[in-house]
């Protein structure tokens, strides 16, 4: 369902603020830097009932030649502000980069994934700045060389015994002028080819190109422009794409012969622009599945991978917008969905079921599972022997299998008359991703298990006897990576194992695997609370704390949350926040309307016209741990990363009693002009989510919670440090409009200091540099609390 070796996203992106200045010499106590002041240049703007001003908003106009030039004097001017009021950090920068630098592994390679006969795994060599995608026979174990040359292909002098380097992303990045950023890769189901996009950052878009995995070889077709989905067919001597319109709107479908020099046919043409286009293969490879969907219909057709130009066949469709998984399993037809049942919505999703072969028109679904009130299906995997199901029971996520083929003419039963299998799991698994899985005839599934107080652990799970294997998991207790493969028994490991060398074994699901998940609970306590919000409403909060360094009332604390598009806030351990936990910080994550977690309503009920719930949630979150004493009344900061960058500049602005300081990346910050006139494309879903400007009612919902449109005059607000570049959807003008705004209305405050920290030559998969990000984040943090 996932493309190959995704769990660990190896996305590259390297952003347009590439130069590099000397550090300015600290600032003398008498000389405290002044905040620049950009030019005001008033524009009036009317729509709908309401009339306003912007100064500011010659900053986005970026076809104006002489406003860029003003913009780039104007960054000039904000590096170098930034630059001296950090200055005096330098070395608590430098000991911050140095403990987070410590903590990343030496070898940094994915888990092989086997698939067939292949194991496929991604590794950075030494000095290089991107990986590389390699793969070799399973039968050779680890006896096989590994040569620099040839750079793909079998070295039959040596039989066979080496590891093929199939894409080579630094070289990739020359292609690409220095950027390595990939989207899609696919290979395909005979191990022949490889088909991949890679962002050109110069026209904004993705090029697809197909790679000979026998012979390192570009394939001369196809090369498409705007590529968003990519399916295999005809056991790989076929490949399906779609590309997008101008406004990256996925609109058509293409079918390309591998070898042929004939013109790839177009499949499919959606001329509605409400409506997108979407496909994927099934595991088993029989079929292709299309999904298109707009706000008032969705579909699911059926392609014969076999025959791709035989036609699409509709199996499925509904009402509104909905999501829509297919599966095929033994002449049956799965369907994994959160559409509404006979005209009623629908909280969470549910799996049907109807024979391949059917005749009736409309074609007949079936529910597989009977409705629990204790269990909630998040996600599910197949293969040609089970069916593995990720629940959610209240806060607590589960993992099960249950054997298939399912039974048939009984009706909809009970998942727990199935005699689930369940996976044992650590404490505060806050979410469980399935990893690509490619191997449908595999007893082995792969998963990746996330907890606030445990390193991510990959781990691969036997379905044919219960048992599992952690494959990878960092042990940040010894500033090492140990990587699990298994043989040894559990009797067999002591403790003076466990601490000092990587481990060998599997195992059984009936263990007592308490201490072989490397869970730093007994280190870092993890407490849950539920949070009541301005309305009753009970909104989730995890707060995470050293055991050692938890002292009443004095902690300074950080609050994270995201909030937008039904997705699962991040509330994985991740290695840079340690330093602020052992250094007594609080780090707590609020689960707030209009996020995941919560079903659909969840999701609706923090978004469009009920983005305010969001931002209420946020506050009461705020509140909660300040009048608990769980964090000082003057030591909270706020945490925010685009959409959720935008609930914290909002509740800043109702309460910016509150917060001390904040860390907003990439936020989404002028919401009014953005969805009133987009700069770059947004999708239906950033409307659905955000709200439609043509719509009155939307309207006045937008300019109440737009973190622009709603600074507050005459207050002081807290530290602030944005981190923005120009190569997001939500710009660096949109940054610097709420920088300059806050400058200009609020209280002046040395030692509460809003920066503009311009992310320079930044590669998102380059540890070493985003640990420097980190540090410098970090010591703002620091700095702000102690001053």
């Amino acid at each position: 369902m996932r493309h190959l070796l995704k769990p660990l996203r190896h996305h590259f992106r390297r952003l347009r603020w590439a130069h590099h200045k000397a550090q300015k010499p600290a600032p003398t106590p008498s000389a405290q830097p002044r905040p620049p002041r950009p030019p005001q240049k008033p524009e009036s703007f009317t729509f709908h009932d309401h009339t306003w001003e912007d100064p500011y908003n010659w900053m986005s106009k970026l076809n104006d030649k002489v406003a860029m030039r003003h913009l780039d004097m104007y960054m000039e001017q904000e590096e170098k502000y930034t630059e001296a009021v950090m200055s005096g950090t330098d070395r608590l920068q430098s000991k911050l980069q140095s403990e987070m630098a410590s903590r990343i592994a030496s070898d940094l390679s994915t888990p092989p994934l086997r698939w067939g006969p292949w194991l496929y795994y991604r590794r950075v060599e030494e000095g290089k700045q991107f990986p590389v995608l390699c793969r070799r026979l399973a039968s050779l174990n680890d006896e096989f060389i590994s040569h620099k040359s040839p750079s793909s292909g079998f070295d039959f002098t040596s039989g066979k015994r080496i590891e093929q380097k199939l894409i080579d992303y630094n070289q990739e990045s020359q292609r690409y002028g220095g950027y390595a950023y990939e989207e899609l890769s696919e290979v395909s189901p005979d191990h022949r080819f490889i088909a991949y996009t890679m962002y050109d950052k110069e026209s904004d878009l993705f090029r697809l190109s197909v790679r000979n995995l026998n012979s390192g070889a570009l394939c001369s077709k196809p090369k498409a422009e705007r590529v968003s989905n990519l399916a295999w067919a005809k056991d790989g001597q076929a490949l399906l794409y779609v590309v997008t319109d101008e406004n990256k709107r996925p609109y058509r479908i293409y079918c390309s012969t591998i070898g042929s020099t004939d013109d790839d046919v177009l499949i499919l043409e959606e001329p509605n622009e409400n409506v997108y286009v979407n496909i994927r293969h099934t595991k088993n490879f029989q079929f292709v599945t299309v999904h298109t969907f707009s706000t008032t219909s969705s579909k699911v057709f059926l392609i014969n991978a076999a025959d791709p130009l035989s036609g699409m066949n509709l199996v499925w469709e509904c009402e509104g917008i909905a999501h829509g998984i297919l599966e095929h399993h033994q002449g049956y037809l799965y369907l994994f969905t959160d559409a509404s049942k006979e005209g009623q919505s629908t909280d969470y999703h549910y799996l049907l079921r109807s024979p391949l072969d059917s005749s009736s028109s409309p074609r007949i679904w079936e529910n597989v599972f009977a409705n629990d009130k204790d269990w909630v299906f998040e996600d599910l995997d197949i293969s040609h022997t089970h069916l593995v199901v990720i629940l959610r029971e209240g806060r607590n996520f589960k993992l099960c299998s249950v054997a298939l083929p399912l039974p048939a003419g009984k009706g909809a039963v009970h998942l727990k008359e199935l005699h689930p299998q369940f996976l044992p799991l650590p404490k505060y698994v806050s979410q469980i991703s399935p990893g690509p899985n490619y191997d449908y005839h595999s007893s082995v599934m792969r998963f990746t298990i996330t907890s606030p107080v445990m390193p991510d652990a990959v781990v691969d799970y036997d379905l044919s006897n219960g048992k599992w294997n952690i494959i990878q998991q960092q042990n940040i207790l010894h500033e090492r990576t140990r990587v699990l493969y298994g043989t040894t028994s559990i009797e067999s490991i002591n403790e003076e194992t466990i601490n000092s060398k990587p481990l060998n074994f599997i195992i059984d699901a009936n263990s007592d695997d308490a201490q072989l998940w490397n869970d730093l609970s007994e280190f870092y306590a993890c407490e849950q609370y539920n949070v009541s919000s301005y309305d009753g409403v009970f909104v989730p909060l995890t707060v995470v704390y050293s055991r050692k360094n938890k002292k009443e009332d004095q902690n300074p604390g950080l609050l994270h949350v995201h909030g937008a598009y039904g997705e699962l806030l991040d509330k994985r351990w991740r290695s840079e926040l340690k330093s602020l936990l052992d250094r007594g910080w609080t780090i707590a994550y609020a689960d707030v309307r209009g996020g995941g977690g919560g079903g659909k309503k969840w999701h609706h009920d923090g978004r469009c016209t009920k983005k305010m719930n969001a931002i209420k949630d946020y506050i009461s979150c705020a509140k909660f741990l300040v009048d608990k004493e769980i964090v000082h009344e003057d030591k909270l900061a706020g945490w925010g990363h685009s959409a959720g960058g935008l609930v914290v500049a909002s509740a800043i602005n109702q309460s910016p009693y509150l917060f001390k300081a904040a860390i907003l990346k990439v936020p989404f910050l002028d919401a009014t002009n953005t969805l009133l006139a987009p700069i770059l494309p947004l999708t239906a879903a950033d409307y659905e989510e955000f709200g439609y400007p043509g719509d009155i009612d939307d309207f006045h919902a937008i300019r109440d919670y737009s973190p622009y449109d709603n600074i507050q005059k005459d207050v002081l607000y807290p530290a602030v440090m944005i981190s923005s570049s120009f190569n997001t959807r939500f710009g660096v003008w949109e940054s610097a409009k709420w920088i300059a705004r806050v400058r200009e209305l609020t209280i002046y405050d040395q030692n509460r200091p809003v920066l503009l920290n311009l992310t320079t030559d930044i590669v998102e998969e380059n540890r070493y540099l985003q640990c420097k990000e980190s540090a410098l984040e970090s010591a703002f943090l620091i700095k702000v609390m102690e001053s």
